[in-house]
């Protein structure tokens, strides 16, 4: 449930039309949404600031470490904050003044595990100067999200135009810089995660806000 319940009725009236996308149930905070769910949806819409006063980041990783898909919406844009949202795990961050059809195209898209941003966050990750996020070279970058999508060190190297040697050499230097920026990366598991947290393969880097939960299930 939302504080906003004209968003709420809006919402749920607009998904009647919609073949493919229905609400299955609407709660106040997480653990209330944890303990009244029968099943898993395939996406939840989370509000950024609840009601209860929880932290917005602790929120979405609690939901994420349980495997659960995350929209984040705010009133605001909240760069910040939206880059922290999607650092923690969050599928997709939308600002509430897009429309109804932006709300369900989102669903969609995170719900085939896609993601779903703003504009005001792709253009906050494009400038993102934080100290937590390493400098890399544009191989580096393209060795890492190729290695990190799945892709052999040996395949990751013919796609960058390099030795597989030189490739590992610069695997060793992003696993360095993300160590001294307070982020551990040591496995193949580890990469892949600082990938999706950056979205390092999506947005290249020069190199009285409503309360409530709702949980939405993609009938497709």
């Amino acid at each position: 449930m939302d504080d906003d319940q004209m968003l709420l009725d809006g919402f749920t009236a607009w998904l009647g039309c919609a073949p493919d996308v229905g609400m299955v149930t609407t709660a106040r905070t997480v653990q209330e949404l944890l303990e009244r769910e029968q099943s898993p949806a395939d996406v939840v819409v989370l509000d950024l600031f609840l009601a209860d006063g929880s932290d917005p980041v602790r929120n979405v990783r609690r939901l994420a470490e349980l495997g659960r898909k995350v929209l984040v919406v705010s009133v605001v844009p909240h760069r910040t904050h939206g880059i922290d949202v999607v650092r923690a795990g969050a599928r997709g961050f939308l600002t509430k003044d897009h429309d109804l059809r932006a709300l369900t195209d989102a669903v969609r898209s995170v719900a085939a595990d896609g993601l779903a941003h703003s504009p005001e966050l792709a253009f906050a990750w494009a400038n993102d100067t934080s100290d937590d996020r390493p400098r890399l070279s544009t191989q580096e970058r393209k060795i890492l999200v190729a290695y990190a999508s799945g892709m052999t060190l040996a395949a990751a190297a013919r796609r960058a135009g390099v030795q597989p040697a030189t490739a590992k050499k610069y695997l060793d230097r992003v696993k360095e810089k993300y160590c001294q920026a307070g982020r551990a990366t040591y496995t193949k598991i580890d990469l892949a995660n600082r990938v999706r947290e950056d979205e390092l393969d999506r947005y290249p880097r020069g190199c009285s806000t409503s309360s409530g939960v709702a949980e939405v299930r993609s009938a497709g």
